[in-house]
Order: C-alpha cells, then sequence, then structure tokens
C-alpha cells in the first residue's frame, strides 16, 4: 500500500501508513469488554523484570508520581508546538483525562468541552535509561486496550505507546536522530496495530521520515477496539546483526535489523544512556488526517472513549548485568580551594573537581570504584569551567560521557550542559538526569554534541525547573 507523503516534518512520531478507501470503511462500535489483570505477569522464562507499573490503585487517582511525567499543554517549553504532530488535544493531569479506575488500569480519557475544545493526557516514565545489557536484549511491554470507538465517531483518536531516545529531553530538536521506538500506534478506529522506527534525520533519510520504517497487522482474536492485546517492542544486541522487533499477543509483525541501516545512524539511536516510555492519547493530527482524508477531529467524532492500560513492564535477557554502588545518604561537602590548572586532553578523564572556576558548587570524597572527587550540591543555575580542553585537530569529538549520580526527591530532575568558551554560548549538547538511586549510585551517561575540534574553555552548565539540589558529577570525557 502506499506510503502517504505527510507535511509538516515533526520532531516527535509517527508511523504514516496510509491504508486506502477499502481499510477506511469501518465497522460499527463494539460493546466495551474490560479485562484487567490482577498484576504485572511474573518475567518469562530467561528474562529478569526491571520496572514495571500495573497501576493499582483507588478509582479517582492519578498513576504513581514516581513512575510517571506528566506532559501538559500543547508542546514542550521551546519544543515544537502541537508536540510536532499536529494534534489539537492540550493535555493536562486532571483525573477527568488521566486516572486509575479501581480495578488495575490506567484510563486516559480525552474530553470535549461545549466551546469544541478538546482535552486528554501524555505520561512519560522518569527513567530514561532503558537499554539492553551489552550483548543482551530489552523488551518493553505493555497490555492495552485501544479506545473502543469506531466508525465517523472514531475519526481523530491516535492513541500510542512508544519510546523515545533520553538525548530528546532538555533538547527536544533532535528527533529523529535520537531514535523512537513506536511498538503501539493506531487512528481513527481501524482494526491495525502500527509499529515504527524512526531514525535519521528529516524529511528523508535512511528511515524516510516523517514516516519511518513501519508495518501494521490487525489485532489477533479480537479487534484492537474490543478487548486488551499485548503490546510488545524487543531490542536485541545478542543477534548479528543487532535488531529491532514487534509484536501483538506474541506474534512478531515486523523488524529492522542494523544492515538495513548506516552505521552512524545506529550508532546515533543506540550509544546514548537509553529510553524513556510514554503514553498518549492524542486527538487529530497528521497521522490521522492522512487516513482519513481530511481534517480530524470532525463534528462526528464521540469524546469520551479511554485508552485502557493494564501494565507497562521492561525485562531484561542475557549479557552483562549493569554494575552500580548504591549506598545511602548524602555525603557531607567540603568546598575545594586552590583549584589546578587548566589544560588537558578531551578525550581523557576529566576529574569534575578540577574545576578552574565554579559558582554554587562543593566536592566531597566519591564512594565509587573509581575513587576520588566529586562536585556536588549542584542546582539550577550552576556552574563549572575547565579551561584549555584540547580535542585536536583530526576528526570532531560527537559525544559527551559523564559520571553523575542523584538521590533526588520524585518530580526532581535537571539537565547537563556543555558550553564551549563563554557560558552564555548555546550548548553543543544536553542531556537530563532524575534520581538515579542515590547520591552514590553513579551512571555514566552519554549525550550526542556538535562536532568539535581545536582548544577550547568547557564549561558545564546545570539548568533545572526547581531549586532543589538534583546532581553530583564524578567526571567526564569527550569521544569521537
Amino acid at each position: 500500500m502506499p506510503v502517504t507523503s505527510l507535511s509538516p516534518p515533526r520532531p516527535a512520531r509517527r508511523v504514516r501508513l496510509a491504508l486506502g478507501a477499502a481499510a477506511a470503511a469501518l465497522a460499527v462500535a463494539v460493546p466495551l469488554t474490560i479485562s484487567a489483570q490482577a498484576a504485572v505477569p511474573p518475567p518469562p522464562a530467561g528474562w529478569t523484570l526491571q520496572w514495571s507499573d500495573d497501576f493499582t490503585g483507588a478509582a479517582g487517582s492519578l498513576p504513581s508520581s514516581a513512575n510517571w511525567i506528566f506532559d501538559l499543554g500543547h508542546g514542550y517549553p521551546g519544543g515544537p508546538g502541537n508536540w510536532g504532530t499536529g494534534e489539537i488535544a492540550a493535555h493536562t493531569n486532571n483525573p477527568d483525562n488521566v486516572s486509575l479506575d479501581g480495578a488495575g488500569n490506567l484510563r486516559i480519557t480525552p474530553r470535549r468541552d461545549g466551546a469544541g475544545n478538546w482535552t486528554s493526557a501524555r505520561l512519560e516514565t522518569h527513567r530514561a535509561n532503558f537499554k539492553p545489557p551489552a550483548g543482551g536484549v530489552l523488551r518493553i511491554e505493555g497490555r492495552i486496550q485501544m479506545p473502543n470507538v469506531t466508525g465517523t465517531a472514531a475519526v481523530g483518536y491516535w492513541p500510542a505507546f512508544w519510546a523515545l531516545g533520553s538525548p530528546y529531553r532538555g533538547n527536544y530538536w533532535n528527533w529523529p536522530g535520537i531514535g523512537e521506538f513506536d511498538i503501539m500506534e493506531n487512528v481513527n478506529g481501524i482494526d491495525s496495530v502500527w509499529g515504527v522506527l524512526h531514525c535519521g534525520v528529516n524529511p528523508g533519510g535512511p528511515c524516510n521520515e516523517t514516516n519511518g520504517i513501519a508495518a501494521s497487522r490487525a489485532c489477533p482474536g479480537s479487534s484492537c477496539q474490543s478487548g486488551f492485546h499485548t503490546y510488545r517492542f524487543e531490542w536485541d544486541q545478542s543477534a548479528s546483526p543487532n535488531q529491532f522487533r514487534w509484536y501483538v499477543d506474541g506474534q512478531q509483525f515486523h523488524s529492522v535489523s542494523q544492515n538495513q541501516l548506516p552505521a552512524d545512524t545506529w550508532q546515533n539511536m543506540t550509544s546514548h544512556a537509553g529510553y524513556f516510555i510514554l503514553l498518549n492519547l492524542a486527538i487529530g493530527g497528521a497521522f490521522p488526517d492522512a487516513l482519513a482524508g481530511g481534517t480530524t477531529p470532525t463534528p462526528a467524532t464521540v469524546p469520551g472513549h479511554p485508552m485502557v492500560v493494564d501494565y507497562v513492564a521492561v525485562y531484561t535477557s542475557g549479557g552483562a548485568p549493569p554494575t552500580t554502588t548504591t549506598t545511602t545518604g548524602r555525603p557531607p561537602t567540603t568546598t575545594t580551594t586552590s583549584p589546578p590548572p587548566g589544560g588537558g586532553n578531551a578525550y581523557g578523564t576529566i576529574q569534575a573537581e578540577n574545576f578552574q572556576q565554579q559558582s554554587g558548587l562543593s566536592t566531597a570524597p566519591a564512594q565509587d570504584s573509581g575513587g576520588g572527587q566529586h562536585i556536588g550540591s549542584i542546582a539550577n543555575g550552576d556552574w563549572a569551567l575547565y579551561r584549555g580542553v584540547d580535542f585536536g585537530s583530526g576528526a570532531p569529538a560527537t559525544q559527551f560521557d559523564a559520571r553523575v549520580a542523584s538521590g533526588a526527591g520524585g518530580g526532581i530532575s535537571g539537565l547537563v550542559e556543555v558550553r564551549l568558551d563563554n557560558r552564555s554560548n548555546a550548548p553543543i549538547g544536553t542531556f537530563a538526569v532524575a534520581n538515579t538511586g542515590g547520591w552514590q549510585s553513579w551512571r555514566t551517561i552519554p549525550a550526542n554534541i556538535s562536532g568539535v575540534t581545536g582548544v577550547h574553555d568547557v564549561y558545564l552548565t546545570f539548568t533545572s525547573g526547581q531549586p532543589a539540589e538534583y546532581l553530583n558529577v564524578n567526571w567526564f570525557t569527550f569521544r569521537r
């Protein structure tokens, strides 16, 4: 079937396959059936559960703030409008739009007021480091019932279960290079699930953006709308070449192999810290518009039909397990005096405490296998300067790695930004970090940066939407 060419380029999602007139002739609505499981199922043989939410809680309550962040309004601050997709609903954290139902489900419900304004909801995980262990497999899975509405009443509905590369946080303009896995998408009440990979550059590129590399199929057994189905994505580093795979109810319907894409494209979307997971129900936008052949929603679109999520779970299999050191409590900090001289190799390990100037920081011993000191007490507006860092004259540096830890409270996070020569210059790269499990639970997080050569003063700047301290940094380095 032909691929629909969509107009505005968007920095966050979606598959864009047209189905044709026959597929667009939708069936009538079927009765709602809800059948939730009591809990996340135990890991399959050979798999280890890494993270999950079974949405247990009182009816009308919000989902766990320890697990989820609410995306509000019509876009990220400083990011593309209408979430980059053309959707029209304002996202809220109102229980009328997003809440637990008391039976082990999350419901995301679109509403329309008397003036015709739509609201809905979009959630993303706090964690943004979901990826396979080295040489292993990552499995992201959810049991979901799509909105139980079809025909003209469903035109403009766009439920999705998906994942975005962590460097998107705080940047919002680096899509699709950081990668996107659409595990389940559906529009207009069609009995079909789409699985999509977005990557490379936009428009065009190796993933044919803005369409992505996509496949779709009808849900097995019952329709996607009339019952729960299990949607799964796997990222397999144990296979050669590595592979991405998409499943519905255990049946594979899509795959993309490493050798289908340029090496740098694969590297850019797989070498960073990992992915965060999203659940949302959009109304209107380029994808439903394309399949409907016009602007959606329409006056005939009926609000109030929820996407119902029984559970979301992340598993891993095989590979080398991550190693971390965790201690409880935050160690006391001391102020560093007499900083060391500047200079140094960008590709060696630059100890964070070896700054030449700083604002707002303190230092303390790092209880980590690497030893040494770390900088701490990091909050919004703090910074550190490292003079005369030599990036060489050959191939440019394209990646920044930092060893960080955070014991920040729930909902507190912030950015690590790299700037050259002047603190007022735009960052050449950023990554976001939230609680890692403790102030001494260290993670090495990578971020893509603009290519750099020559000798520069390097500033680490720290930005957060809250005044609370949120970060320790042990060391950092650059890579070509």
